[in-house]
């Protein structure tokens, strides 16, 4: 009898095991497969928020089928505790899995309306955005410089408005005098912050919300540099004349001010390696530009012969080696060119025509640089004329 009750008992586990099997299948097939929702849509996912909330909030406006299978998928993929705050847009016929991944994966909102302060390097713009829920993209409602223009309705209407997103967006080679004194004009954030070291801040895009402070903003953007430069340096090719970061986010500065071309941001890095390998100053007109401004706004004109043997601690045409501070905020492409600079033999460049976003030609030797240096001086001169 008992070899009987085992033997039913057994049975019926494996029956129990197989259909729970079969359930578990069935509920992962459903949590990838398309959803249910016929046009994109808007969540809202508030500060303080939970799981539990999402998924209810995502059942009744149509999103998925079962708030429950959704809590529990992604509770089963240990992406609960990951829940970021957040307008998110929801394409069409996405899957449960997919929803997820877009509300845990962080970085700024991709919804709604949101107003942008671009701070840049020749000026500062506010710009209110708003998405098209039909095609997932969005369109500039207004734009305008807040120091000369004045401040448009749609602004008005956004900044008293309860949803609306904010976000400062930071260019490549501004400095941080720059971004200290920009961010002293968004009404959005509170109290002070002194103007930390320059190069320390990466720029990126950086969402806010009413009532943060300035500090911790550029506390956030202190964090953010701190980690791409360390990842950077521990990727670094070998035998580089750099001794440390702090000197790698020195090169990486000088390179951002020569030029804003990617794709030879290499090139230029492979100048000023080379440059200091040989022993050969780096003769780079940006940092006799911030010899004179020391970051504090643009120059506005062209040297003078005097600024570029003037003894500052940045004239690199007077100092030899690199200069004592980075002299802009760099971007992580420009960080990771001064530690994996292309390899050439060039030590000279120049920009290729009138327009910078042309480039530049690299040269080897002077008489070749002589030339190339002969050709832009004509194209200055039809200009001219």
């Amino acid at each position: 009898m008992w070899r009987s009750i085992a033997s039913n008992a057994l049975t019926l586990l494996v029956v129990a095991l197989f259909l729970f099997g079969g359930v578990l299948l069935w509920a992962q097939a459903e949590y990838s497969a398309e959803g249910p929702l016929s046009a994109p849509i808007c969540v809202e996912v508030p500060r303080g928020s939970n799981m539990a909330r999402v998924s209810d909030n995502l059942a009744e406006q149509g999103a998925v089928k079962s708030a429950m299978m959704f809590r529990l998928g992604a509770e089963y993929g240990d992406k609960t505790q990951e829940l970021k705050a957040g307008s998110f847009l929801v394409p069409e016929r996405a899957s449960m899995s997919e929803i997820t991944d877009i509300i845990t994966r962080g970085g700024a909102s991709t919804c709604g309306t949101e107003v942008v302060y671009r701070i840049g390097i020749n000026r500062a713009t506010v710009q209110v955005r708003a998405i098209d829920p039909a095609t997932g993209r969005y369109e500039t409602q207004a734009s305008f410089d807040p120091a000369e223009d004045e401040v448009p309705e749609e602004y008005t209407e956004v900044r008293q408005a309860n949803d609306t997103r904010y976000r400062v967006a930071l260019a490549e080679g501004v400095t941080s005098w720059q971004v200290v004194q920009e961010l002293g004009e968004i009404d959005v954030l509170e109290g002070e912050v002194e103007v930390p070291e320059e190069g320390s801040l990466a720029p990126d895009s950086y969402e806010i919300g009413v009532g943060d402070t300035r500090a911790s903003l550029v506390e956030r953007m202190r964090q953010a540099q701190e980690l791409i430069l360390a990842e950077a340096w521990s990727n670094r090719e070998e035998g580089l004349p750099l001794d440390s970061p702090e000197e790698a986010l020195i090169l990486a500065s000088i390179i951002e001010k020569e030029t804003g071309n990617a794709e030879e941001r290499g090139l230029v890095a492979s100048v000023f390696v080379n440059r200091l390998e040989k022993g050969i100053r780096l003769q780079t007109d940006p940092t006799v530009i911030y010899g004179v401004t020391e970051g504090k706004g643009i120059l506005g004109r062209g040297l003078r012969q005097s600024e570029l043997r003037a003894s500052t601690p940045w004239n690199t045409y007077v100092i030899d080696g690199l200069p004592p501070t980075p002299i802009a905020n760099p971007g992580r492409l420009s960080i990771e060119a001064a530690l994996n600079p292309s390899s050439t033999d060039y030590v000279y460049f120049v920009a290729k025509t009138l327009d910078p976003a042309d480039g530049h030609v690299f040269a080897e030797t002077l008489d070749e640089h002589n030339r190339n240096v002969a050709a832009y001086r004509a194209l200055e001169a039809q200009r001219d004329n």
